[in-house]
């Protein structure tokens, strides 16, 4: 005599157990292959170098901690984090009217030409993309081609003179650096904005005109307050990126570093593992203090 097994009717009753069956595999997942290398590179920042031999010394201390606050290295912090922060606030200022103009004034037609236009650069590789570009700054390129018959090129010289902010040419300087990053990030804040847009009702901004608000004081006062979750959810992917990004400061960039290429450099060039583990590890707490602001001002709220 056989005896059937009722799984289903033995998972309803056995609530734990199907907790575990449901949730193990993603837990062990998220705790071995995510949790996991993060420990290992915290772990990592506590080792040194010996600095005679070479060898990485597994003894737990602030020894590399201390070596971040060289000048060489605080510089490098400054400088990608003013170029994280420079880059966020451009693209905020680029994406806000683009948004409301998909939303609020573009008809059906448009708004999806307009979707296509935001979406396109993703769909082509992020190599291609930066690489296309640095051949667009280069001094042979169609920009220096357009600044010089239209007489702009002495005003594009006169910037790239400016100290920490120019160089030989627009591929290889900060400015170059700054217009590909806010180019690759940007549908990244367009996105977020637009979707809080979207859940702006039109009976408040028919209100705000009711009462006599202008189209500038209904901006401010009413949508502004409502799409800024939207906008931290924006700034959360432009500020983080562009913060450990090192492909385009490597392709474009000349010899000042940014924390993306001190990492690569420390941990492929000079073996010093320990080094680019902190490395990493400052802009990922910069970024946990980031997330948690961002999340008490309702940033995730936009994000689904």
């Amino acid at each position: 005599m056989t005896h059937k097994i009722d799984v289903f009717g033995l998972l309803y009753r056995r609530t734990i157990l199907t907790l575990i069956i449901l949730l193990g595999p993603p837990l062990i997942w998220l705790l071995v292959l995510y949790l996991g290398p993060l420990f290992t590179l915290l772990l990592q920042s506590f080792y040194h170098l010996d600095p005679f031999t070479g060898l990485v010394l597994r003894q737990l201390t602030f020894a590399t901690y201390q070596d971040l606050l060289t000048p060489a290295n605080l510089d490098i912090f400054a400088r990608s984090f003013v170029m994280a922060l420079g880059v966020t606030v451009a693209a905020i200022v680029l994406a806000l009217p683009l948004a409301y103009t998909m939303v609020r004034l573009a008809s059906p037609r448009w708004k999806g030409f307009l979707y296509l236009l935001v979406l396109l650069p993703l769909w082509s590789s992020y190599l291609i993309r930066v690489y296309a570009w640095k051949l667009i700054l280069a001094k042979e390129g169609i920009l220096t081609y357009l600044f010089t018959h239209l007489g702009l090129q002495g005003w594009v010289e006169k910037i790239l003179h400016l100290p920490g902010i120019g160089g030989p040419s627009l591929a290889v300087s900060n400015l170059g650096i700054f217009l590909v990053f806010l180019y690759v990030w940007l549908p990244y804040m367009i996105l977020p904005i637009q979707a809080a847009l979207e859940r702006v009702p039109d009976s408040l901004i028919e209100a705000s005109g009711d009462l006599g608000a202008r189209g500038w004081q209904t901006f401010r006062h009413v949508i502004f307050p409502l799409i800024l979750p939207g906008i931290l959810a924006g700034s959360v992917f432009t500020f983080s990126l562009t913060l450990g990004d090192f492909v385009v400061p490597y392709s474009l960039g000349n010899s000042s570093y940014f924390i993306g290429q001190a990492v690569l450099a420390f941990q492929g060039t000079s073996g010093n593992i320990p080094l680019a583990a902190a490395f990493t590890v400052v802009p990922m707490g910069i970024m946990i203090v980031y997330l948690l602001v961002a999340k008490r001002l309702g940033a995730f709220e936009q994000v689904s």
